[in-house]
């Protein structure tokens, strides 16, 4: 009978439970992405000091904060990881390996998404027509597109390989033209500019963000880092050390055909691009009925100040506190344009890390000669089977053979591929190299190899890829920090999920970066992009 009365009652409890309706998520109106071309996982803790309590630090304590996110691949640039961002898929899968390769048929070089067929609408300025018709897998804003058709989209970036790779083949898609810094689109998406935005490009919108002078946003002595280019108002109380890096710091020149230059090299970039933000926003309406927006914001300016300055510059770090007050403003924007803020959802992170910078004499090494080595490499191929244009090229350390030179020598294209990469692995610099051969028949399950076989998509990818020693970097002019390798300091990126009825927690264990779209598609109730390979991250 007391075995009854419990079973009775124990059922009893399980049907009030049931009838109990569960904690209900938000239902997001309004997505926005924001990825910063460059930024390491530790800056938002490094720097915390010194942010706002709107911008960084409110995603930080308000969002689920994962700060273990990385991606695991050795191709760590701005397209890969754009791609592997936007369809939560490894580039062996989504097929994006650089922003060109060469056809091994015609010997060509190939763009990402130039497009003969396309052309720049209105402020075209001389740009290429472009195109993403030579991407792959469907991205996130392509799924949002065909779950609802109402379903508002947009896509800015200063460069149009970055906004490209983003959007997909979805809504509107917006670039800055490189002569007058308007804002443009390719026919592929559009046949016209909205009247909106041809407004807005016709008020030169974009020249008002122009820096006559970039000064310290804060007072010298509040910043941690001390090697300065061109930065100005350097003024220590505290005696602090300033470490001048090149030329000593100079006023920013603002002539119509430096514009562009400013937008990339100064924090007028991350002005201009949420500027326009905000427009699309209040144009398209955004978050204003029942079917879900998105706003996707691709940041290259910081990529760009980094490549040049290097991350322990000032240059870097006033970058990242203007970029600070930039996030807040829009914040604030957004919570004015729904009933309920919660029904926007904000992610963040970044598509790469970058490498250390090296500015003494006895560090210049660290530098890897692209073109010395093809040369030597081509001449060491020449000298056992005679004259001839062996290698094609290389791209982000990928080199690249000509097949139709060792096919009507009669030679094995996988012996050639086993002779380049024992020999590569000779010079200064050269950790690994792994021939093409060998990521179509072995398979890596850890370690270096299986960062180069996530990264390698058969059809693109070259026929030996190397990576590079901790620290070195491809030798460009004008550079002084760069990404593209499987070490931490370019793999691991911020990640901050906001809003949506997302439970403000950080998250120590490792999260891997195929799984951002997976996890906003859950978030917004809609079907994840087709390729993606990521798995959704606990956000409740």
């Amino acid at each position: 009978m007391k075995r009854i009365i419990i079973y009775i009652s124990t059922l009893l409890a399980a049907t009030l439970l049931m009838a109990i309706p569960a904690k209900s998520q938000t239902k997001p109106r309004m997505v926005v992405n924001i990825v910063i071309g460059t930024m390491q996982a530790g800056d938002l803790e490094r720097y915390a000091s010194n942010f706002s309590n709107g911008g960084f630090k409110r995603l930080m304590d308000n969002g689920a904060w994962f700060t273990n996110a990385s991606y695991d691949y050795m191709q760590t640039t701005t397209p890969v990881s754009l791609a592997t961002i936007s369809t939560g898929a490894l580039p062996s899968t989504h097929g994006v390996v650089a922003d060109s390769w060469y056809e091994y048929i015609s010997n060509k070089r190939t763009s990402l998404i130039d497009d003969s067929k396309e052309q720049s609408v209105n402020y075209s300025g001389g740009s290429s027509g472009y195109s993403p018709r030579n991407l792959i897998a469907e991205t996130i804003s392509e799924a949002l597109a065909e779950h609802d058709e109402n379903s508002r989209i947009a896509t800015i970036a200063i460069d149009p390989t970055s906004a490209i790779i983003t959007a997909g083949r979805a809504g509107e898609v917006y670039w800055m033209e490189d002569l007058h810094t308007a804002w443009t689109t390719s026919s592929y998406y559009t046949k016209e500019l909205p009247q909106w935005v041809t407004l807005y490009n016709r008020n030169e919108s974009n020249q008002t963000y122009m820096i006559k002078r970039w000064e310290l946003l804060l007072p010298y002595d509040d910043y941690h880092n001390s090697q300065v280019s061109c930065i100005e108002g350097l003024k220590s109380k505290n005696n602090k050390r300033i470490i001048l890096i090149g030329e000593e710091p100079s006023t920013v020149k603002t002539s119509l055909n430096e514009a562009y230059d400013q937008m990339c090299y100064t924090p007028a970039g991350n002005n201009a691009v949420f500027a326009f933000a905000k427009h699309i926003i209040s144009n398209n309406e955004m978050g204003k009925d029942e079917s879900i927006d998105m706003l996707n914001i691709v940041l290259d300016t910081p990529t760009k100040i980094c490549q040049r300055f290097g991350p322990e510059s000032v240059e870097y770090e006033d970058m990242l506190y203007r970029l600070d007050r930039n996030i807040e403003e829009l914040l604030s924007f957004l919570s004015a344009q729904v009933t309920d803020p919660s029904q926007i959802v904000i992610t963040l992170t970044a598509a790469h890390g970058t490498s250390p910078s090296y500015n003494t004499p006895d560090k210049e090494q660290e530098r890897f000669n692209i073109r010395q080595a093809e040369v030597i490499t081509n001449a060491f191929i020449g000298s056992q089977h005679g004259n001839g244009e062996w290698i094609l090229g290389c791209i982000d350390r990928a080199f690249y053979l000509n097949h139709n030179l060792i096919y009507e020598k009669g030679l094995s294209i996988a012996e050639i591929q086993h002779d380049i990469a024992t020999f590569l692995m000779q010079l200064r610099g050269v950790s690994h190299a792994v021939s093409a051969e060998a990521m179509r028949n072995t398979y890596f399950g850890s370690g270096y190899g299986r960062k180069i076989q996530n990264g390698f998509y058969p059809r693109r990818s070259g026929d030996v890829i190397i990576n590079l020693m901790p620290g070195w970097i491809a030798e460009q002019e004008g550079v002084r920090s760069s990404s593209g390798s499987m070490y931490l300091y370019d793999t691991q990126v911020p990640l901050i999920i906001y809003g949506g009825g997302v439970k403000a927690a950080r998250h120590d264990q490792k999260s891997d970066m195929t799984s951002l779209a997976v996890t906003e598609a859950r978030l917004l109730g809609i079907s994840r992009p087709s390729a993606a390979e990521g798995d959704v991250l606990s956000v409740f």
